[in-house]
This record gives structure tokens, C-alpha cells and sequence, in this order.
């Protein structure tokens, strides 16, 4: 014990460590703020820990490729020893961090803590908020099965909506035009580097804005809070009645911490990994690829909407959704914190929690899946059906119905991850869109399965009529030597 003594008296001396802390352990806190309630903050940062161990872990493992990423996904469910368990605690770790993150948000709006002078924490705690669900969609994204391809084919599909700047953003998210090896190369890199770098740093400004401005007060009813009075008066109330951090605060907060890991480490236990769920095939268009919970209102909504809502819902339901959640200390930094005297407040968390749980039930019990071809599965232009043959129009109706125009543009409407067809006639000749639609080739994938002998024939005397009207169609390359002699 001397030795170790010793040892730690020599690094704390060059270190000061222990001294640096030390105001950290010893700051005062109301004492009645030493409650279970204000124990969803430590709960948090102990799963985000979690999430850093054991994703480290399963790093060693993931294969970031497009042919070896379901492998290295199989091999941790049944070969490497305990990889299932360990795959099953990095799932339920993050099922459990957004819901307690969300819980934590609900008690901070609900006890005030939002208001004035503690804006900036909560503007960084929704920072931190959307931060995690880019992590969980990402970590989704990287099962890299059937789900995890429709479901980055919906987001990519999403953002494409954005004027003026969606295609960029299609680039920039898939590393191309289409989802290829270099798509799931760039969410393992998000999902490893960039997005938990983002919530280290915002995690660390958190600390600091908590420890700098103080924990929030218990919201006792009538006590408003004034931007002239309030900071005298909180110093005024730690220094009269406040209790330091360690060890009186800290209990419950080891416990809630400890509580929440073991809910993680039982649920991974009991339930096991999540997928994958079959090796990913852009060819069957005809899937309902569903979200993990934390996306499965917003999936149901989808399902149940019009399609022609999509597009607007899209571009202004979320924003508009953040842009309020980081404008509610500005519209209400002052006043009443208690919630048993703010009526509004408490129906507008009770609305909107029945509305996303009813939503994520709904998502949970329906086979619906969210109608994304709005813009893909547009009718096909008058002056391309006009005249055309019932072989041919059977051909468009092929073009709609499996929302070719996700990728390729029709009349300038339409994706531009494949050529436009609107002069397809003039590059390919019947032989070749024959192969090109069975086989694929260059990024088209091959529909030979997926399509009906009939279905390809229409289809082919669709394409074969998409030409300018004095343009010459392809003709089949004649071999201009003689034949060899016999």
C-alpha cells in the first residue's frame, strides 16, 4: 500500500489530476435536486460509454465492404465466440440510450431547466439528441441487409427532394450516384468517427455549461424565474442549502447508471441481436422495410399519408419539428418553471408522446410500408403513351410499376443514378435492352428474376419507341471482314 501510495503521490505531482477535479466533485448542488428525477443524464452518458466499448469491439470484426459486411454480420451471430451476445448488447445499448435520452428531454422541458440561463445547454442537449439517432440509423444502415438497403434507399430518396441542393446531397450520402461498396465505406465512417467525434465534443460542452451555470433547481410552484434576479438568488439558495456533488449526488446516479446497463446487458441476454435479415437485393422493389423503433412513427406516418404529401411533409415537417425544439428557451426562457403551473406545456408533451407511441404501434402491428414513389412511380409523360401500341403502353405501365424512374429520367423527371431513357433507342438496340433489363450490367443490377418473360417484352417495345422523333434507332453492328472460309 506504501508503494501505491507513492506511485500516486508521484503522478499526482506531475499530473494534478486529483486537483483538477476536484472542483468538479466538490461543486454544490440544491439539495433537492439530489433526486432519482435528475438521474436520466448519467444514465445516458453511461450507455454512450457502452456504445463506445462494445462498438470498439465489433470493429475488430465488421468487415465495411459490400460482399464481406452480412459475412462478417453471420460470423459474429454464430462463430466468433460470444460475437451474438456482444452484436445484442451494441443493439440494445442503443435502443436504450435514445430512450432514455428522450426521457431526459421530456424532464428537462417539464421541470423548466430549458429557461433562463441554461439555454445554450438545452440548444446542446438537442444537439446531442439528433446526434444519437444518426447514430442508430447509421448502426442500422450497417447490418447492410435487405431493411438496411430500402431503408438508405428511402433516405437518399428524401434527400434528392431538397431544391437546388439534393443531388449533392445524394452524392455526398452515397459516395456516387448509386448505393454501391463506397455507400457503406462512407455510413461505417459516419457511424465510427465522425458522428461520435460530434458527441464527444458536444457531450464535453454539456458537462461544462452544467458545472459552469449549476444544476437545475427543484421547480417549486410560484417561484418565476427573472433574468435580474435569478443567478443571485440560485447562489444564494447552493450556498444556504446545497449539498456537494460527491458523495450526495453521486449515489443515485451510480445506481441509475448501473441500473441501465444491466437492463442492457439482460435485454441483450434474453432477446439477442437484431438481424440481418436477408443478403440485400436491389432487384425486389416490391419490400416493406421497416425501422427500429425509434423511426417507426415516422414510418407509419408514411404508410398511412397520401403520397402526394410526401414531398412537403419531408421538407418542412422535420425542420420546422427542430427548429422549434431549439426556439422553445427563447419563446419560454422566463417565468413559471414548475410544471404543475404550466397546463400548455404539460398537454403538448402529453400530445405529442400519445401521437409518436400511437404511430410506432401502429408501425409495430401493420405490415404498411411507407409509399416512397411519389416522384419515382409518376405517371409516364402524355407525349411518350401517345399513338403507342396496347404492347407498348403495357411497357410503361412496366416503367411505373417498377419505379424504373428511381433511377433513370423520363421527360426530366425521375433519378439520374442510371442514363435518362428519353433516347435510350438510339444507344441500345432490341438484343441489347433485352440483356441489359435480364442481366444488368455497369451499376444496373439484373431483373432477369423479377420480371416476367411477358413483363420484359412489353418493357423492351416501350424502350424501343424512346427515341427523338428524326433520330435513327441503334442498329446491330455489322462485322465488316468476311466470313473465314470453311
Amino acid at each position: 500500500m506504501a508503494l501505491f501510495s507513492s506511485i500516486g503521490k508521484w503522478f499526482e505531482d506531475r499530473a494534478g489530476l486529483g486537483e483538477a477535479a476536484m472542483p468538479v466533485l466538490d461543486h454544490p448542488v440544491p439539495r433537492r435536486t439530489a433526486s432519482w428525477w435528475y438521474t436520466f443524464g448519467s444514465a445516458t452518458l453511461a450507455l454512450f460509454v457502452l456504445q463506445i466499448a462494445t462498438g470498439i469491439c465489433l470493429a475488430f470484426v465488421y468487415v465495411p465492404s459490400a460482399d464481406e459486411a452480412y459475412k462478417s454480420l453471420l460470423h459474429l451471430n454464430y462463430e466468433a465466440p460470444f460475437g451474438w451476445y456482444l452484436r445484442a448488447v451494441h443493439f440494445w445499448g442503443s435502443n436504450a440510450m435514445v430512450a432514455v435520452m428522450t426521457l431526459h428531454m421530456i424532464q428537462v422541458f417539464l421541470w423548466g431547466a430549458h429557461k433562463y440561463p441554461r439555454e445554450l445547454t438545452w440548444i446542446v442537449g438537442v444537439f446531442l439528441f439528433l446526434c444519437t439517432l444518426g447514430m442508430a440509423f447509421t448502426g442500422q444502415l450497417m447490418r447492410w441487409d435487405q431493411d438496411a438497403y430500402w431503408g438508405l434507399g428511402i433516405g437518399a430518396s428524401i434527400a434528392a427532394r431538397t431544391p437546388f441542393v439534393g443531388q449533392s446531397v445524394v452524392h455526398l450520402i452515397l459516395g456516387g450516384p448509386i448505393i454501391a461498396g463506397g455507400t457503406l465505406s462512407r455510413v461505417f465512417t459516419a457511424h465510427v468517427f465522425l458522428i461520435p467525434g460530434i458527441l464527444i465534443a458536444l457531450v464535453g460542452l454539456h458537462l461544462w455549461l452544467v458545472l459552469r451555470l449549476g444544476v437545475n433547481e427543484w421547480p417549486m410552484p410560484g417561484r418565476l424565474v427573472d433574468r435580474q434576479t435569478y443567478r443571485l438568488r440560485y447562489m444564494e439558495e447552493i450556498h444556504r442549502d446545497g449539498v456537494p456533488f460527491v458523495p450526495d449526488v453521486v449515489r443515485k446516479d451510480m445506481v441509475s447508471m448501473a441500473v441501465a446497463v444491466l437492463l442492457v446487458l439482460a435485454c441483450a441476454a434474453i432477446f439477442g441481436p437484431f438481424g440481418p435479415h436477408g443478403v440485400p437485393d436491389p432487384t425486389i422493389i416490391d419490400t416493406a422495410p421497416k425501422p427500429d423503433f425509434y423511426f417507426l412513427a415516422l414510418f407509419a406516418l408514411f404508410a398511412l399519408l397520401p403520397p402526394w404529401t410526401e414531398t412537403a411533409l419531408l421538407l418542412i415537417g422535420p425542420p420546422l419539428a427542430i427548429a422549434l425544439l431549439l426556439a422553445v428557451p427563447f419563446l419560454a426562457g422566463t417565468g413559471e418553471k414548475s410544471w404543475k403551473r404550466r397546463p400548455v406545456a404539460v398537454l403538448g408533451v402529453i400530445l405529442i408522446v400519445l401521437t409518436v407511441t400511437t404511430l410506432a404501434g401502429l408501425g409495430v402491428m401493420v405490415p404498411w410500408s411507407p409509399v416512397m414513389d411519389a416522384w419515382s412511380g409518376l405517371p409516364t409523360p402524355v407525349e411518350y403513351v401517345h399513338g403507342r401500341t396496347a404492347l407498348e403502353l403495357q411497357g410503361a405501365l412496366v416503367v411505373q410499376n417498377k419505379q424504373c424512374r428511381n433511377c433513370h429520367s423520363l421527360g426530366g423527371y425521375g433519378g439520374r443514378r442510371g442514363p435518362a431513357l428519353d433516347d435510350v433507342a438510339t444507344r441500345q438496340t432490341r438484343d441489347q435492352l433485352i440483356r441489359q433489363v435480364i442481366q444488368g450490367g455497369g451499376n444496373m443490377p439484373a431483373y432477369g428474376k423479377n420480371l416476367s418473360p411477358a413483363e420484359v417484352n412489353a418493357l423492351v417495345a416501350f424502350l424501343e419507341t424512346l427515341r427523338p422523333a428524326k433520330a435513327r434507332a441503334a442498329q446491330p453492328v455489322v462485322d465488316p471482314r468476311p466470313p473465314a472460309p470453311r
